[in-house]
């Protein structure tokens, strides 16, 4: 009878060896969850991490008293458009008049009936520029058109002209018209334009009207000034006015004053930015018995670290010149949810009364006594500099800490999972070589097995007796 060992030689499971590698593989599993958990901590810290940078950026747009500052300004704007650097201007009422208009050398050709057909004939325009110098501008027979005449000037840069072709909007039958102009406004800028010379036009092409360059006259505080352009930025300190229309007699005033609701909208924004954080770790805090403090930052020492010290800076007086303050007096205060919150009305109160005490309470003043005292906003940047300085800032510290937490488990991975690749080649090894034996010995059973079927074919012997 023969020896039989399964359904392979061994009579083991065709995949023992993947289900022991699978076995070994469960703590690998439990390893990889665990870290998962653990990168989803550090996922949040360093959600809280860019909160902390929006949070000083805003900081550092806003940390001294002109970059918090702005301005507003209330004109005529009919006659007059302000510009202002805020880091150069002083408030301030100026009475102002615009007395004419600066304006540039420039002369208009007689009409022809069309810009692109007439023929003006072949010549050439003379102009002195205002340095005396005399341009010649020669036109061939290629370019005896209107326009073909405007495109030949305005080709060449250099030439301190431009030209325009224009309808004069007359009706008549020859609107079309040559407008030249220089680029420069004021008196020191004039040009003249003494004639065109063209022969064989079909039209006649003159000089019909002529406008010198003139300066620009304004009155500020009852004093007339003359400017060379219509732009102006030398009567005011850090302003620039653009005259747009001249009004002779009619005077208006130019006031440039602090403008308390922009300065009010950043405060907003920072306490919007600040909010967020303080959003973040109440979220993080809210506990319950589905919480899961492995993967979250709930109870963390680190939120807390950073809400007592985010608190305490709130609180935190500040001297000014007008004695100890806080944001508090400003109306900038906790609510009922723990979030900041501005007192609108409040607010704005302070800054109509007195920007200067609002400026020293958030960004700080220099005292009498000559020694300087940081404001608000330079206390919460320390706090902010505390959570993010590298390398032991509370945040920085903690983000590395969790971080040499993966890094360690991901070494036990690696480690425990070369184990497990050695085990397994050794398993295949051990169950081939079993393999192999087996196979041997069922081919010796099936020899044994069929000598005794050969003996039992041989002769007979008989009985005796």
């Amino acid at each position: 009878m023969g020896i039989s060992f399964g359904s392979i030689n061994t009579g083991l499971p065709k995949d023992i060896v993947k289900q022991i590698v699978a076995a070994e593989k469960i703590p690998l599993q439990k390893m990889e969850a665990r870290k998962e958990k653990i990168k989803n901590k550090k996922k949040l810290v360093q959600e809280l991490i860019d909160m902390m940078k929006n949070v000083k950026t805003n900081l550092n747009n806003n940390a001294s008293a002109r970059s918090l500052r702005e301005l507003k300004v209330d004109t005529n704007s009919d006659l007059v458009d302000v510009a202002f650097d805020k880091n150069k201007v002083n408030p301030g009422n100026y009475r102002f008049e615009v007395v004419r208009l600066a304006q540039k050398s420039s002369a208009v050709s007689s009409g022809f009936s069309s810009k692109d057909d007439t023929y003006t004939g072949v010549g050439f325009i003379q102009y002195f520029m205002p340095n005396g110098d005399s341009r010649e501008i020669y036109i061939d027979e290629n370019n005896a058109t209107l326009q073909g005449i405007a495109n030949l000037i305005n080709k060449d840069a250099d030439n301190g002209l431009n030209a325009t072709v224009i309808d004069d909007g007359s009706g008549s039958e020859t609107p079309w018209r040559l407008l030249l102009s220089l680029n420069g406004t004021g008196d020191n800028e004039r040009a003249e334009f003494p004639y065109f010379y063209f022969v064989d036009g079909e039209e006649d092409f003159y000089i019909d009207e002529e406008r010198p360059a003139q300066d620009a006259i304004v009155k500020i505080d009852g004093f007339e000034v003359e400017v060379p352009g219509n732009k102006v930025d030398e009567l005011i300190p850090g302003v620039t006015l653009d005259l747009k229309k001249a009004q002779p007699g009619e005077e208006f005033s130019i006031n440039i004053a602090d403008d308390g609701e922009a300065v009010s909208a950043k405060i907003t924004d920072f306490v919007d930015i600040v909010n967020e954080v303080l959003k973040f770790i109440n979220e993080q805090n809210r506990l319950d018995e589905n919480s899961d403090t492995a993967s979250t930052l709930g109870g963390d020492l680190l939120l807390q670290n950073l809400e007592s010290r985010i608190r305490s800076v709130v609180f935190k007086d500040i001297k000014t010149n007008s004695g100890f303050k806080r944001i508090g007096d400003l109306g900038i205060v906790f609510n009922r949810s723990g979030l900041l919150e501005v007192d609108q009305q409040k607010f704005d109160s302070v800054v109509a009364k007195s920007y200067s005490l609002v400026s020293e309470i958030l960004v700080g003043t220099t005292l009498a006594d000559g020694t300087y005292s940081k404001g608000f906003i330079g206390n919460f940047s320390d706090v902010v500099d505390g959570a993010l300085r590298y390398p032991n800032g509370i945040l920085t510290t903690r983000s590395k800490g969790i971080q040499s937490n993966i890094d360690q488990i991901d070494r036990r991975i690696e480690q425990r999972q070369r184990v497990i690749d050695q085990k397994e080649r050794t398993l295949k090894d051990k169950f081939a070589r079993l393999e192999s034996t087996i196979s041997r010995i069922k081919g010796q059973g099936a020899g044994i097995a069929a000598l005794g079927a050969g003996a039992g074919a041989g002769p007979q012997i008989p009985q005796l007796g």
